[in-house]
């Protein structure tokens, strides 16, 4: 397996695991941890991460997928999450979405994450953001973003792309 964890990454994961009686109860901790630190979970994170907790990478496997917060690929610079939830939905979130695909060139058909062939954007439909009051909402990396129609977005889009 050619997969390494730094020295310091490595500390910090033993401190998680000795918070709790059985090591496997730190697996989604750690995996937020890995996640942050490696932008995504690839399988030889996965399997790493069983082998640490004694565990099938299975195991592991099953909680990356049921998780919607937890990616298997690399994501781009700028990740824009639009909720697809009914309020935002009944505000027009499905022409917010496909208006950041027609503009980014991606595909406003497909199912799940897509990321533009620079790297520099990830466009993707998730679960409520929480603010139903304020529809439709997106988060562009851990910025939320309120009452965005094609004029915020475009403007959005601006301000991560200068000329």
């Amino acid at each position: 397996m050619s997969f390494s964890v730094p020295k310091k990454l490595q500390t910090e994961i033993e401190e998680l695991i000795s918070h709790y009686p059985e090591k496997r109860s730190a697996s989604l901790m750690i995996l937020h941890v890995l996640q942050d630190h490696y932008g995504y979970l690839s399988d030889a994170a996965i399997e790493w991460l069983a082998a640490k907790l004694d565990l099938q990478p299975i195991n592991i496997l099953e909680l990356v997928t049921f998780y919607p917060m937890f990616r298997q690929e690399p994501i781009g610079k700028h990740h824009i999450k639009v909720c697809r939830t009914l309020s935002c939905a009944l505000q027009g979130s499905g022409k917010l979405k496909e208006h950041f695909c027609r503009k980014l060139h991606l595909d406003p058909l497909v199912h799940g994450p897509q990321t533009t062939e620079d790297g520099k954007f990830t466009v993707e439909f998730v679960e409520c953001l929480a603010s139903c009051h304020t529809a439709p909402v997106l988060m562009c990396n851990e910025e939320l973003h309120e009452k965005v129609g094609e004029t915020e977005a475009d403007l959005l889009l601006d301000t991560m792309s200068p000329s």
